[in-house]
């Protein structure tokens, strides 16, 4: 418990940044998602052809390289002036997005052709067809994937300590080089704070699939 009271601002600050960029680049990478995802069903071959190669880019890149390829290239190509943070926002939300954009895919995917096709038929859009008819139904099957991916994502978020981003990961890399704590205790209560984090994205999750449920 020593290292806990000890150092409890350091690893408070340390969380609540983990729980920040959890959360905003889960905003972004569901934002993202459920575009791609459109682009991918779209009427429009452009459309088709840049979701497809969005999803394929970013699947097939580690995420290290990613963020290599954030941090060093966004300022190579003139874009300075970027803090760590968001960058680590950026990286990690283009990143999921592939994943979530996959899952919403499949979501659609399952929901009957001749809904889509009965929409259409009576005068509605490509895209009022989607977000009318489609979604809400492919949003119940997509939900327990995406909460799978968020957990993951919380989890990818100790990269970022990499890259000069106060997050649970950096409070590991501080605390070793500064005290004399066992670094197997620091370890734990960083655990410690990442299966709170996950937990409570489970939990939401399986609340919000629940609520579904009922509606359905």
């Amino acid at each position: 418990m020593n290292v806990l009271s000890d150092h409890f601002a350091e690893f408070r600050e340390g969380f609540l940044g983990t729980v920040e960029l959890t959360g905003l680049s889960g905003l972004l990478a569901l934002v993202l998602g459920i575009l791609m995802a459109a682009f991918r069903v779209s009427p429009v071959p452009a459309l088709r052809i840049f979701g497809t190669a969005w999803v394929t880019l970013l699947r097939n890149t580690p995420l290290v390289l990613l963020f290599l390829a954030v941090t060093l290239g966004l300022p190579a190509l003139g874009l300075k002036g970027w803090d760590s943070f968001w960058l680590a926002v950026l990286t990690l939300g283009c990143y999921t997005s592939a994943f979530i954009c996959e899952a919403v895919r499949s979501g659609i995917n399952s929901v009957p052709v001749g809904q889509a096709e009965a929409a259409r038929s009576i005068g509605m859009t490509f895209s009022q067809t989607l977000g009318q008819v489609v979604l809400p139904q492919a949003t119940r099957i997509a939900v327990p994937p995406i909460g799978s991916l968020m957990i993951a994502l919380a989890k990818n978020t100790a990269i970022a300590s990499g890259f000069n981003v106060t997050q649970l990961g950096s409070v590991q890399k501080s605390l070793n080089a500064d005290t004399g704590y066992n670094i197997y205790v620091i370890f734990l209560w960083i655990a410690v704070c990442y299966i709170i984090i996950t937990l409570a994205i489970s939990g939401l999750f399986r609340l919000l699939e629940n609520r579904l449920a009922v509606a359905r």
